[in-house]
């Protein structure tokens, strides 16, 4: 009797043994849901919505995750271009695009999000048929000089959410902190003195410790899982699609920028993992791909994703590629994303617990752009970029009533996210400012 032999989960095609492919694809989806979510709880918070749409926001970021992954996984091969990049990785709705989304939401809605994620979607697929002749514009200086400006500009969030959110009777209150300091203590503990998975699930682990400890300081209201359905699926054009110009262009920008940064995540995988550099065809795919499925995820009413790097980290690490491992996350992720209650049983950790935890993902963050930046030496001249770049975009938003005599459509643009005008400034000045020469 003639038996198949599975293949091993350190090959990238193959289907390994379940035994071996569940406990992997499980670590990857343990290392990515709460960061998956968590824009989704954080955009719902400012738009207003009531306690339904805020579930189905969440239920469909889990579902255009999943979506999403399995397409850069498994490519489609056409004539002239590779759909999907076919480089193991794991897609998540991402914390680059939460500031300008939280500046969109305040004053208009969540439809109008996704309209701007539509136009964003086309630029990214634009940037990916033409990535050879658009990367020279953002080298490692002007990206990191965005990611940086993206990890300053969330703090205030995790702050205001630290004290129990800014909407929250209790707000400030000392319960609130000592929760949040707790979660924080809990993750930063795991990161620094613990190893495997309880490292890589850190902020898992410690949002658990947190809810619990909040428990018992009543802070955690549950009723919302009891009128939770048990499935439902994902339905288009639920939130609505609006276009706004000031809104699209805000989006735009940084679907440019998340295009290209998705190379440093391609590259970091196939280097780490598969000793080798990612193929043209292969990033010309995944960009293209990246920007199909945000158009997808945004008629279902899904938030702007972005590669993973936490998941690029696991790979990397292991030296686990094999597709269908991470096609079994993306399957599991799918799966959470149909049941409304699970849903909303991450709808009622208290705000206190999520500040807790995610502070230290946005300093992450923002020590990912600091990396970046410092590639090459900080000379005066790349001082005065980064330096120049950041003061704009922060000090304007800071002080949003130095705009006020300029139309609403300004002040969405520049006024509200310190992204956008540290991006343009960065761009403009890297291109006019002469390179240093030798002394």
């Amino acid at each position: 009797m003639k038996t198949t032999a599975s293949a091993s989960i350190f090959e990238i095609d193959g289907i390994p043994k379940l035994s071996h492919a569940l406990p992997m694809a499980m670590q990857h989806v343990v290392a990515m849901i709460v960061g998956c979510v968590t824009p989704a709880i954080i955009t719902s918070g400012v738009a207003g919505l009531n306690a339904e749409d805020k579930l189905i926001l969440i239920q469909t970021s889990l579902f255009i995750s999943a979506i999403s992954t399995l397409l850069q996984l498994f490519p489609i091969a056409g004539k002239r271009i590779q759909l999907g990049s076919g480089i193991p990785m794991i897609v998540g709705i991402s914390f680059a695009y939460v500031p300008t989304m939280q500046a969109i939401a305040s004053s208009s809605n969540v439809a109008t999000i996704l309209g701007a994620q539509i136009v964003g979607g086309i630029i990214a697929v634009i940037v990916g048929l033409f990535v050879k002749k658009i990367r020279m514009l953002f080298p490692p200086l002007v990206t990191g000089t965005v990611v940086f400006t993206i990890g300053l500009s969330l703090y205030p969030t995790a702050i205001n959410y630290m004290a129990g959110g800014s909407s929250n009777p209790d707000y400030g209150s000392w319960q609130n902190w000592l929760i949040a300091f707790f979660t924080l203590a809990v993750v930063t503990a795991l990161n620094h003195f613990s190893k495997g998975i309880l490292k890589l699930a850190s902020i898992l682990v410690g949002i658990a410790a947190g809810y619990i400890a909040a428990l018992f300081f009543g802070l955690v209201d549950i009723s919302g899982i009891h009128t939770a359905g048990y499935f439902a699926v994902p339905r288009p054009f639920y939130f609505g699609i609006e276009f706004d110009a000031a809104a699209c262009a805000a989006i735009g920008v940084l679907f440019a920028i998340n295009s290209i940064q998705a190379i440093g995540d391609f590259t970091a995988t196939t280097t780490g993992a598969m000793e080798r550099e990612p193929e043209d065809k292969e990033v010309q795919g995944g960009i293209v791909m990246y920007g199909i499925t945000n158009m997808i995820g945004a008629v279902f009413g899904g938030l702007p994703t972005a590669t993973y790097s936490q998941n690029v980290g696991i790979i990397t690490t292991t030296k686990v590629i094999n597709r269908c491992v991470l096609g079994l996350a993306a399957v599991i992720i799918m799966i959470a994303g149909f049941l409304p209650k699970f849903s909303a049983a991450l709808t009622t950790i208290p705000y206190c617990v999520l500040g807790g935890a995610t502070v230290s993902v946005f300093a992450s963050i923002s020590v990912t752009g600091i990396k970046l930046i410092t590639k090459e030496p900080l000379s005066y001249r790349n001082a005065a970029i980064v330096g120049l770049a950041v003061a704009l975009g922060v000090g304007i938003t800071q002080t949003p009533a130095c705009l006020a005599q300029f139309p609403e459509s300004i002040t969405t643009v520049f006024g509200k996210s310190p992204v956008v005008i540290a991006t343009i400034t960065a761009i403009i000045l890297n291109l006019i400012l002469p390179k240093d020469t030798k002394q």
